[in-house]
């Protein structure tokens, strides 16, 4: 007999439906009906107490779990499981006005008041010795308590607070420093502070890239990025080990793996979770946010080892902190929801239950609109609740991808210091441009950190990976080497761990598996653009590229380098790289990647719009489809339509705007 499928969250079933929930911004009258409604709903998981350490703790001196204590009984007497908060995520104001020295530090030196949220150093002593005390309350005495399922340690840590260059700081990174490198010779030689006369003789001369008359250090930047990152973490950490100490209870914290964060090194964070959780809001800065949305899914899905995960927070409507924050379309929450669970979702959370009144999210959207259940939102929210219901038998499958694609946020701090041949060429972009092509080719993709193995792929996708180490380098190499196919874009292996530029000519690190050498770059004026003859056109980027050993595919006819190569092909072991020697335009890039995908023998779709996931387990295959178009689509599929529960014969009609999860006919034998 097959084995059932692993829950996501122990005393949890099927996909969960949740949310936050803020008790104590409402009157108690108030609760009894939000948790009736929340059960009509058929939420099963209830975050709270994520800012509640003003209301659990309102003085140095005094705890009052009264209010907590009674909310917890009402949701565990209707059946609900709780997402229980530490508390942490904001100090109250007492701290602060106890300790000013917590307030972080900018690197001009201004320092941030209290009045928002997360104001606080994450290298304070005294802020990490309040959380301890604070959590240990918390777990003490719900550390046992059966609705409780899971740990919430803060809240998107380090989204306003990452860097810190206060003198708390200072001397933490300078320990940093010290651990990582033993003695300033190694320091000095890593940093390369021959360099304008920055050559350090004591440790406490050295101080976090503050506010300088001109460019900075970048090795000492990048160091310090990595510092920050691993503060933030060292901030989980300490909740962490506490929880473990006194409760059983899985521990994550909630992960913000979107369009705009960048301050945490994801892949460092990752072994630390019992399971991985992230918040995402569609960004109406990008031109098409829902390929945004999936690639959040599918980096989610990667740091979670390719197993399921918890998407912890997102909206069904507005946000409140864009410049224009638009509210979603019909249909468009289900797709969303359903998008990611497609890309390894087992959970669906949201902030928040019910929409505040006052503070400054009062216009963010929530489950309960301000309008109640008289409402479009509260409808959809049914409605997703009835499918998320109906698909439940995915639980436990995992997505089926044969592209990777590399990702690094060390990379990303690298690529985007000043002080480079063009500041229009930034890591996130390129991401975004080769992530979109696949995309819009109907290819799933797994994100996977530098260095990871890559032997159960087709192809590999290396965007920009300006800065790698040795190691993962060769590991593109020998993937390619053992019969693969990759594709690497420019800028990438230009220097090593430490930022130093890899000597003998471009693109360094990968120039042997490549079969290319540049000698110089020749980045396009802002605006422009450069024609390739084989009819497609690049922009940002050309080089001086020499074939030694590879096929020229489509040389430049104009720009700086008429008549030069602009993209290549080479055979390297059993396998091929093709090199991207300017940044094509969008249609392009789609047609050169899907071309490049079919012949890796990747199957690729024709659809423009309608997007597919495959999720496998041991009781079958599930076909994600999701037309984000305005016009009906059909697809050839044999099986059982689960959202409408109708059989499905050799194919399907998706209507414009809608999801549909087809159970395959193989499945059901």
């Amino acid at each position: 007999m097959a084995k059932e499928p692993q829950v996501l969250i122990p005393g949890t079933e099927g996909l969960v439906l949740g949310c936050d929930y803020n008790p104590e911004q409402w009157d108690p009258a108030v609760w009894e009906e939000d948790v009736r409604l929340m059960t009509e709903a058929g939420v099963s998981l209830v975050a709270i107490n994520v800012f509640g350490w003003a209301q659990i703790q309102p003085a140095a001196d005094r705890f009052d779990f009264s209010g907590l204590d009674r909310i917890i009984e009402l949701l565990h007497e209707a059946g609900i499981g709780i997402n229980l908060g530490t508390g942490t995520a904001s100090p109250p104001p007492w701290l602060s006005a106890r300790h000013p020295e917590i307030l972080p530090v900018s690197a001009d030196g201004l320092r941030a008041w209290p009045g928002g949220r997360q104001a606080y150093c994450p290298s304070s002593p005294v802020f990490r010795e309040a959380a301890a005390r604070l959590v240990t309350e918390v777990a003490t005495r719900y550390g046992s308590h059966p609705a409780v399922r899971l740990w919430h340690v803060s809240n998107e840590l380090g989204c306003h607070n990452a860097l810190c260059y206060c003198d708390v700081s200072a001397e933490a990174f300078r320990g940093w420093l010290r651990a990582k490198y033993e003695t300033l010779d190694a320091l000095n030689a890593a940093w390369g502070t021959a360099f304008w006369s920055q050559r350090y003789g004591a440790w406490e001369e050295i101080l976090p890239p503050r506010r300088t008359l001109s460019s900075g250090n970048p090795g000492q930047a990048l160091d310090f990025a990595r510092f920050s990152s691993d503060e933030v973490l060292e901030c989980f950490l300490v909740e962490e080990r506490i929880l473990r100490e006194l409760s059983t209870i899985p521990v994550t914290t909630n992960f913000m793996a979107t369009a705009h964060i960048r301050t945490q090194d994801y892949w460092q964070w990752a072994p630390h979770m019992d399971l991985i959780a992230n918040d995402h809001y569609l960004d109406h800065r990008l031109p098409v946010p829902h390929q945004e949305l999936a690639l959040a899914g599918d980096i989610t899905r990667g740091l979670a080892g390719g197993r399921p995960w918890l998407l912890m927070e997102q909206s069904t409507g507005a946000v409140n902190w864009q410049p224009r924050n638009l509210s979603k379309a019909p249909g468009e929450l289900l797709r969303n929801s359903l998008t990611h669970v497609a890309r390894g979702a087992d959970g669906i959370c949201f902030f928040q239950w019910r929409a505040s009144v006052q503070g400054t999210e009062k216009f963010h959207s929530a489950l309960l609109p301000h309008a109640g259940t008289e409402s479009r939102t509260w409808r959809e929210v049914l409605e997703l609740s009835r499918a998320l219901q109906s698909i439940k038998e995915v639980v436990g499958t995992e997505v089926v991808a044969d592209v990777a694609l590399i990702f690094s946020w060390e990379a990303w701090w690298a690529t985007d210091l000043d002080s480079h041949p063009s500041e229009d060429v930034r890591y996130l972009d390129q991401v975004h441009a080769l992530y979109r092509a696949l995309w819009e080719a109907g290819v799933t993709v797994d994100i996977v950190a530098p260095g990871a193995d890559l032997s159960g792929y087709r192809l590999a996708v290396v965007p920009s990976l300006y800065l790698v180490r040795d190691a993962e380098a060769a590991a593109v190499s020998a993937f390619v080497e053992a019969g693969g196919t990759a594709v690497v874009t420019f800028f990438s292996g230009i220097v090593d761990e430490n930022d130093r530029v890899r000597t003998g000519g471009y693109p360094g690190a990968f120039r042997d598996l490549l079969g290319v050498r540049a000698d110089e770059f020749f980045p396009l004026a802002a605006g422009g653009r450069v024609a390739l003859d084989d009819g497609s056109t690049g922009r940002l980027w050309t080089e001086s590229i020499e074939p030694t050993g590879s096929e020229v595919v489509a040389s430049f006819t104009d720009g700086p380098l008429p008549g030069r190569p602009a993209i290549t092909r080479n055979r390297f072991g059993g396998g091929t790289a093709w090199y991207l020697g300017t940044a094509l335009d969008g249609e392009h890039l789609r047609v050169l990647l899907t071309e490049i995908a079919a012949e890796a023998g990747v199957t690729v779709s024709t659809t423009p719009g309608v997007e597919r996931v495959l999720r496998r387990g041991e009781h079958g295959d599930f076909h994600f489809i999701i037309n984000h178009t305005a016009t009906d689509h059909t697809v050839a599929l044999d099986g059982y339509e689960l959202v409408t529960a109708q059989p499905v014969a050799e194919s399907l009609t998706i209507p414009a705007g809608a999801v549909r999860v087809v159970r395959a006919a193989e499945s059901e034998k």
